[in-house]
């Protein structure tokens, strides 16, 4: 009943852009030359999570810790170690961080709605340092376990690390930053299909995720407004 009621909230917008995006990555999964029930499970999860997170109603946190531990067993496969230290050890811990954060920052008490943030300068001036401090870090340590695709892989960690950080933050720029996840996700993906075609699913998968993050973005907006005008 909970869940039902959930997807009740839905808009009809988001209604069909949640079933568009499940159909997409479960058809891209059953025409895939080795269907792997994991990376479909992942992406239905996953694609669930956005469409929520783009409510602002921390549920879609609760199911980005659940999408981050099915992602990370995922990019250990193929020896994406930089995608799995990454999920596993701070989109995980930093969505259920942002479950805490969201829950105790809502909009209006007894509502599924997280009151949005507005980052100063100081703090926007602090990330950026930390970014670049992480990104560097974590070069050198994908680099010695032999991470594939080690370019690509650490700019996933540094749009990773910007997009926990502005969700955690309540920031309507967290979706910019998870989108341009999504795009580096992408080639990543498109390279590993090379190898092996079972991984043509993901690469539909995380197109699903540009669309969500790029319509979380525009209602995190939205929210913004109508909650600074209330």
């Amino acid at each position: 009943m909970y869940f039902i009621r959930k997807i009740r909230s839905l808009t009809k917008f988001e209604l069909g852009l949640w079933l568009f995006s499940l159909t997409g990555v479960t058809l891209s999964s059953v025409v895939s030359p080795a269907f792997d029930p994991l990376s479909l499970t992942a992406s239905l999860i996953g694609v669930t999570a956005l469409i929520f997170v783009a409510k602002g109603d921390p549920l879609g946190q609760v199911l980005t810790v659940v999408f981050s531990v099915f992602y990370g067993v995922i990019s250990w496969t193929f020896r994406y170690y930089g995608e799995m230290i990454t999920y596993l050890g701070m989109s995980a811990p930093m969505a259920a961080l942002a479950v805490i954060a969201w829950l105790r920052n809502p909009y209006e008490q007894g509502k599924a709605e997280v009151r949005v943030n507005r980052l100063k300068l100081p703090e926007v001036l602090f990330l950026a340092v930390l970014t670049t401090a992480v990104t560097v870090l974590f070069y050198f340590i994908l680099a010695f376990f032999n991470t594939a695709n080690l370019l690509p892989s650490t700019l996933s960690v540094t749009t990773s690390f910007l997009a926990s950080y502005l969700t955690f933050r309540r920031s309507p720029f967290y979706a910019l930053a998870y989108a341009a996840n999504d795009i580096v996700l992408i080639v990543l993906w498109v390279l590993a299909s090379m190898e092996d075609p079972s991984y043509l699913p993901m690469i539909l998968c995380f197109t699903m995720f540009f669309l969500n993050d790029t319509y979380g973005f525009v209602n995190w907006q939205r929210m913004q407004k109508r909650q600074n005008k209330n």
